[in-house]
């Protein structure tokens, strides 16, 4: 594995119109989590377990339009209510192990600011796909928040 794919990372923030409780709460609820865990507009919901502790474990079956399923699964690294997640992330289009973190930022009263970082992925074309599909996937929350 080179250097340049173990280096690369991506960042995709989102201002959502919603107390920050409610927002990070929606990353730990396996009933929300499978209404915006999509890879694109208009895929079904997602199958999603998850034990969300420190160490607990999360599976995520994501499904497309087209009947195709798209696993996902990973661990809890950090769990700080209200204000910073942070996971692996094992699917088919990155390394074993890539990380996730997403940190939640009051910006008023009922506006969050969801700033997720992700490392490590297999090539430029695979951490370009997650910069859709984590940007899909919080426009998505967001509509689910609203």
């Amino acid at each position: 594995m080179s250097e340049v794919m173990e280096d690369l990372e991506l960042t995709v923030s989102r201002t959502i119109a919603a107390p920050r409780d409610k927002v990070f709460n929606a990353w730990l609820s396996p009933a929300m989590m499978a209404k915006f865990m999509r890879p694109s507009a208009g895929d079904r919901q997602a199958r999603v377990t998850n034990d969300p502790k420190k160490g607990g474990s999360f599976e995520i079956v994501m499904v497309t339009a087209e009947n195709r399923e798209i696993p996902h699964t990973g661990t809890y690294l950090a769990i700080d209510p209200h204000s910073h997640l942070a996971f692996t992330w094992a699917s088919p289009h990155s390394l074993d192990d890539s990380r996730v973190t997403i940190d939640f930022a009051e910006r008023g009263p009922n506006e969050t600011e969801v700033t997720l970082h992700q490392v490590k992925f297999r090539s430029e074309q695979a951490r370009d796909g997650h910069v859709k599909g984590w940007t899909v996937i919080l426009a998505e929350l967001e509509k689910e928040l609203a």
